[in-house]
């Protein structure tokens, strides 16, 4: 499985991105899709992840309420609605894969990981 990210970009305070997250290879709708962050000098942290179906999805407290998980099985691609854009949400964002059953949070459950793409957030 490849996963290609795209969308990111400098957005102002309170704006909004939309990440995408295609994938090639591999039977799309049997993936657990998740998406991860890294801000400069910090850990990767988990930011939200969605099950097979898209029946189910989870999210960190920090992007809850302003963020949304999506995917289309048919384009093989899964979304990242963000609003409401903070400074602290500046990072690099990544896309992962997994066969499991349900959406982890933890980034050693996934198999297959994105290239990133940038979000910058100014003040």
């Amino acid at each position: 499985v490849q996963l290609q990210a795209s969308g990111g970009g400098l957005v102002q305070t309170g704006g909004s991105l939309r990440l995408s997250c295609e994938a090639s290879g591999g039977t799309f709708r049997t993936l657990v899709m998740g998406w991860f962050r890294q801000a400069p000098g910090k850990e990767r942290e988990f930011v939200g992840a969605i099950s097979r179906l898209g029946g189910y999805r989870t999210y960190a407290d920090y992007v809850k309420d302003r963020f949304t998980i999506s995917r289309d099985n048919a384009k093989r691609t899964v979304y990242l609605q963000m609003n409401s854009l903070k400074p602290e949400d500046t990072a690099v964002y990544y896309c992962a894969a997994d066969t499991g059953t349900d959406p982890e949070r933890i980034e050693y459950d996934y198999h297959w990981w994105g290239q990133g793409t940038q979000v910058t957030v100014s003040s």
